[in-house]
C-alpha cells in the first residue's frame, strides 16, 4: 500500500464508505478478528486517531484478540498475536523505513516468492547468527553448519501452540551435502527438545546420499500423521516407511540444491502448508538478512522481540 505509514492506513480506513471493499482490496479481508477495531468504531464512534500512542490505546480496548500477548504498535509497524480457535496466527503492518532498515528481521516475513534463492558464497565464508539455537551434536569435522527451521502449523508436545517456537535447529560441523550420513550417526532420540531433529533423521533412509529424498518423504506424510504420533517423540525411519506412504499431493512444493533444501507441505486447504528449510553456512552467508529473519521467526513470533 504505497505512500501511506501505518497511522495513515487506519485513518484511511476509520470512516471509509467501502470498507469492505477496502479491506478485500488491501489486506485480503483481514485477519481473523481484525475487523472488530471498525465494528466498534460505528458502535462507539470512536474518533480517528491523530497519533501513534492514540491508536494502540483504541486497539488495546477494542481490537479483538485472543492471546495473552499484548499488542504491540510503534514506529517500526503493528504486530498482533491471536488464535482463530484452530490455531495461532500473528499478522503484522510494516512500513518500508522498518523494512529497510532491519532486514535482519523481516526480510523472510515480506518475502513474496517461493522458493527462496538458492545461490550460495564461496567456500570459507562465514555466518555468524546472533539468535538463540538448539544444537544437535556431537558436531563433524566440517568448517560450516547446517540450519533446520520448521514453520508448522502445530506444535509438537502438548503444552504449547504453533507459535510458540522452541528456537530454530543448528547441526555443527556439517554441511548440506553431507547432512544425510551425519543424521544417520546421531543417537537415538532422547528428547521433545529435538522433535525436528529426530523427524529429520527418521526421514533419511539407510542408501540414501543426499537430503533429497528425506525431503520428498516429507512432503509425503499425511497432514495428521505428526499430531497423531504422540508428538513428544519423533517417529523412526522404519515407522515412517510402515505408513506406506502416499504420492505427495499436486499442492506440496519441493526445491533442493545444493546448499538449500526447501519443501512446504501440503496441510488442507484451511491450514494450509507447513514449511520445512535446511541450510548451511554457504547459503546463509550469501543470503544473512533472509538466514537471519528465518531464524529469528523460529525463535518467537515479533520480529522485534528481544
Amino acid at each position: 500500500m504505497p505512500e501511506t505509514t501505518v497511522l495513515g492506513w487506519f485513518q484511511r480506513a476509520w470512516h471509509h464508505e467501502d470498507l469492505e471493499a477496502l479491506l478485500n482490496a488491501e489486506i485480503g479481508g483481514g485477519a481473523y478478528g481484525f475487523d472488530s477495531i471498525f465494528e466498534a468504531i460505528e458502535e462507539h464512534r470512536l474518533p480517528c486517531p491523530q497519533t501513534l500512542d492514540e491508536l494502540r490505546e483504541l486497539l488495546d480496548e477494542h481490537l479483538w484478540v485472543e492471546s495473552d500477548d499484548p499488542i504491540r504498535l510503534d514506529e517500526r509497524g503493528l504486530r498482533v498475536r491471536t488464535n482463530d480457535d484452530a490455531v495461532d496466527l500473528a499478522y503484522y503492518f510494516l512500513e518500508d523505513e522498518a523494512i529497510t532498515a532491519h532486514p535482519d528481521r523481516l526480510a523472510y516475513l515480506v518475502s513474496d516468492t517461493w522458493p527462496l534463492p538458492s545461490g550460495t558464497a564461496a567456500p570459507g565464508a562465514t555466518f555468524s547468527p546472533d539468535v538463540a539455537l538448539r544444537v544437535v551434536g556431537p558436531p563433524g569435522p566440517d568448517p560450516d553448519s547446517v540450519y533446520a527451521v520448521r514453520i508448522t502449523w502445530q506444535h509438537t508436545d502438548h503444552d504449547g501452540t504453533n507459535l510458540d517456537q522452541r528456537e530454530a535447529i543448528v547441526f555443527p560441523g556439517v554441511n548440506l551435502p553431507g547432512l544425510a550420513d551425519h543424521l544417520r550417526g546421531i543417537a537415538d532420540p532422547v528428547s521433545r527438545e529435538r522433535f525436528d531433529a529426530d523427524l529429520l533423521r527418521s526421514l533419511v533412509g539407510p542408501g540414501d546420499d543426499n537430503i533429497g529424498p528425506a525431503m520428498d518423504r516429507y512432503l509425503c506424510l499425511e497432514p495428521h500423521d505428526l499430531s497423531t504420533f504422540g508428538r513428544w517423540t519423533a517417529p523412526s525411519h522404519e515407522q515412517i516407511l510402515q505408513w506406506k506412504l502416499p504420492e505427495p499431493p499436486p499442492e506440496a512444493r519441493v526445491a533442493v540444491d545444493e546448499h538449500l533444501a526447501q519443501a512446504a507441505r501440503y496441510i488442507d486447504d484451511f491450514f494450509g502448508h507447513e514449511q520445512l528449510f535446511l541450510f548451511d553456512t554457504r547459503w546463509a552467508a550469501a543470503h544473512p538478512d533472509l538466514a537471519l529473519s528465518l531464524l529469528r521467526y523460529a525463535t518467537h513470533w515479533d520480529p522485534f522481540a528481544p
